[in-house]
């Protein structure tokens, strides 16, 4: 159980239920049961409701299964997200049923019985919930539940806990016979509310979708408040062999420590890292059952599948800090970690098993620090987290109670690699061209930056804005995290001329993703003066930040691009007066033009270690830019003797190809030198400017 022994709260509000038809309030209670990691984790766990329908082909009113469907999450899951089939059809396919080896082909049945051509698939707890002889089912993954479950003695401390009201069935891999088994077990014990499924969760059933509702909370709270009584003053884990760095270093070893490991497990497909070092995540990795514990393995199948049967422990020491020393021995303990995981593997094979999957560990533990997940996404390496989070406080609660008990290695192999749970993976649609990737935006905010952030994401790839406009940052974050989920984009105010600055906005980026893959250096400033009107300030804020910002932030990718290995894409946002020059703007031409040379320089340099840099050269870019809407669009109209909204017009005239270059056509080239369509490609220079000869490259 989790160190917080706070019953969970009924939310369950009569006036918002009130006028929603059944469907309606399963899905309410579904949402509320969801909203809390301690009643079930994300993905995990299911409900339903038998509702009377009216049968589209007949008129005649019959009894219709509503369940969580395939893959959905009962959270934040719509209506549209249950499976609906013909209570009759479901219950017809015991007659076919023979024996456990028949399970994959019950599965395969399934969509016979759909009702309504409901295209949302049915998921194989679908007879769990059909088969039990009430009208509304609970299926939920409780920490303190399942720490019970997973308990060595769990049937007895299940009786001691809750007596008659519910009972207790061995652990069996879901599917069609533990559907007969929990319809059985109903049958002969009408008095039950409910049952502990071993090392795997909680079943409870009512009459109405209120009554199922505080059901479950009951049941729960009963459990955690056992857990509080019998716990109380016993410290956890066998007691803290270590203690805690603060939380300014636990951070900085974080983001010493996930570039490092993105780039050994990340080669063959790029991964995003988490980190978590919450209370029961400390608890954990300083306690004396840190490695027994951890080497057991999870329990529920909903943890391993997300988080691998076990973690990696890192040696480390937070009493004499040394994380040089751990990333030395990163490779020594990867490889052993693969072996280990090989030998699961060719151990508990089957011969129609899929093929060995990607060997790499998804969780990391570091004493002192926390935890650290990978995954082929942010969200996804979060939700491991998450899952590993329930197994710490799954282990916590049955350790104390109790001898803590993983699955069997065989079961959870079973599972792993199910037949049907490979099909799953085989359907899930090809990963995007920058899947893995993560790119740092400088000048994020603005116009280019914002149409770059959106089509690289738009890819796929997570995106970090660094912008020094606080407000116009945190509105295009928050955008952002709507249209592409929060996961995918974070900000960081930066200041692209200050050193101290540029290496924390990296190093937060390496704590918040894992690393970074593509530097858009696209931090803006323009100025108009003749050379004698110009001062120094002007000459020195343009060289300050198109030159010496831009170096900075490059100097800072570079290096970690070589700590990553994973090669690497610098995209600089240089101009067309880099190239050509212009009057009256001798300091932003000589700026840019300083641009270009560096990035021809920086290409040298990254070659040998697969880092390319490449330059798009936009010209007269106003829709959406900050550096247009200033005193430089005046500037510019006043030197071509026109007034500020004739600009536009007049530089689509002087294209050769009459046309004006919007945002998102830099955002195109860009996304251009930083896919895998330009591969072969750097050192070059792209110009967007609609066709201009003096900028023609020579």
């Amino acid at each position: 159980m989790a160190p917080k022994t706070k019953l969970l709260d009924n939310l369950w509000d009569d006036a918002a239920a009130a006028g929603l038809d059944e469907p309606g309030l399963l899905l309410y209670r579904s949402n509320l049961l969801g909203a809390d990691k301690r009643i079930t984790n994300y993905g995990g766990g299911n409900t339903s409701a038998k509702v009377m329908e009216t049968d589209p082909l007949t008129g005649e009113k019959i009894e219709v299964l509503w369940v969580k469907g395939s893959g959905g999450d009962v959270g934040t899951m719509k209506r549209d997200g249950f499976a609906t089939l013909y209570l009759d059809k479901l219950t017809a396919l015991k007659d076919l049923y023979k024996d456990i080896e028949d399970e994959d082909r019950m599965v395969g049945l399934l969509p016979h019985a759909t009702f309504n051509l409901n295209p949302r698939a049915a998921s194989i707890d679908t007879p769990l919930h059909g088969f039990l002889p009430y009208r509304h089912v609970d299926h939920m993954h409780p920490d303190a539940i399942i720490a019970i479950a997973a308990s060595k003695n769990s049937r007895a401390l299940t009786q001691e806990i809750f007596g008659e009201e519910i009972g207790w069935l061995p652990w069996r891999r879901p599917g069609f016979q533990l559907g007969l088994d929990l319809e059985a077990f109903a049958r002969a014990n009408p008095r039950a509310k409910g049952v502990v499924l071993e090392s795997h969760g909680l079943f409870t059933w009512a009459d109405t979708a209120k009554d199922a509702y505080e059901l479950t909370l009951r049941i729960i709270n009963k459990a955690i408040a056992w857990f509080a009584e019998r716990t109380a003053g016993q410290p956890a884990f066998g007691g803290m062999v270590t203690t805690s760095l603060p939380p300014a270093e636990r951070r900085a070893i974080a983001a010493r420590l996930m570039p490092e490991i993105r780039g050994r497990i990340g080669k063959a497909e790029r991964k995003l890292g988490h980190f978590d070092d919450q209370e029961a995540v400390l608890d954990f990795v300083n306690s004396a059952a840190l490695r027994p514990l951890a080497a057991l393995g999870t329990s529920c199948p909903d943890h391993f599948l997300r988080t691998k049967i076990r973690p990696l422990v890192l040696d480390f020491d937070p009493r004499a800090p040394d994380i040089d020393a751990v990333v030395a021995r990163l490779d020594e303990a990867l490889d052993a970690y693969r072996a280990d995981y090989t030998r699961y593997y060719e151990t508990c094979r089957r011969p129609d098993s899929p093929k060995m999957r990607d060997p790499n560990p998804v969780i990391f533990l570091v004493p002192g620090v926390g935890m650290l997940s990978f995954a082929r996404d942010k969200a996804t390496a979060r939700i491991a987290g998450e899952f590993y989070v329930n197994a710490i406080n799954v282990m916590r609660g049955a350790s104390a109670v109790s001898e803590y008990q993983g699955l069997p290695e065989q079961e959870a192999f079973d599972i792993e690699y199910w037949l049907l749970e490979e099909a799953k993976l085989q359907r899930m649609p090809k990963p995007r061209s920058l899947a893995g990737r993560v790119a740092f935006i400088t000048g994020g905010a603005g116009g280019i930056g914002r149409a770059t952030a959106e089509r690289l994401a738009g890819e796929g790839a997570s995106i970090v804005l660094a912008d020094i406009d606080a407000a116009g940052l945190n509105a295009t974050v928050d955008e952002f995290a709507g249209r592409f989920s929060r996961d995918a984009v974070r900000g960081v105010k930066l200041d692209v001329t200050r050193e101290e600055e540029v290496i924390a906005a990296f190093r937060s980026a390496c704590i918040e993703f894992g690393g970074v893959d593509i530097l858009v250096s696209n931090a803006g400033i323009a100025s108009s003066a003749p050379v004698e009107e110009t001062d120094l300030a002007m000459w020195n804020r343009n060289i300050d930040i198109l030159a010496t910002g831009y170096f900075l932030v490059s100097r800072e990718a570079f290096r970690l691009f070589r700590r990553q290995g994973l090669g690497g894409n610098v995209v600089f946002v240089s101009s067309k007066n880099g190239l050509a020059s212009s009057p009256n703007a001798a300091a932003y031409c000589t700026a840019k033009a300083a641009e270009i040379h560096l990035a021809r320089c920086l290409a040298l340099e990254g070659a040998e270690v697969g880092i390319r840099v490449n330059t798009v050269n936009p010209d007269a870019v106003l829709r959406g830019s900050k550096i247009w809407s200033g005193e430089w669009r005046e500037q510019r109209a006043a030197s071509s003797n026109l007034a500020a909204d004739e600009l536009e017009e007049h530089y689509r005239k002087r294209s050769l190809l009459k046309l004006n270059v919007f945002p998102e056509d830099i955002a195109e080239a860009i996304y251009f030198l930083a896919s895998d369509a330009s591969a072969k490609s750097t050192g070059n220079i792209i110009n967007v400017d609609a066709g201009n000869a003096t900028s023609f490259t020579r």
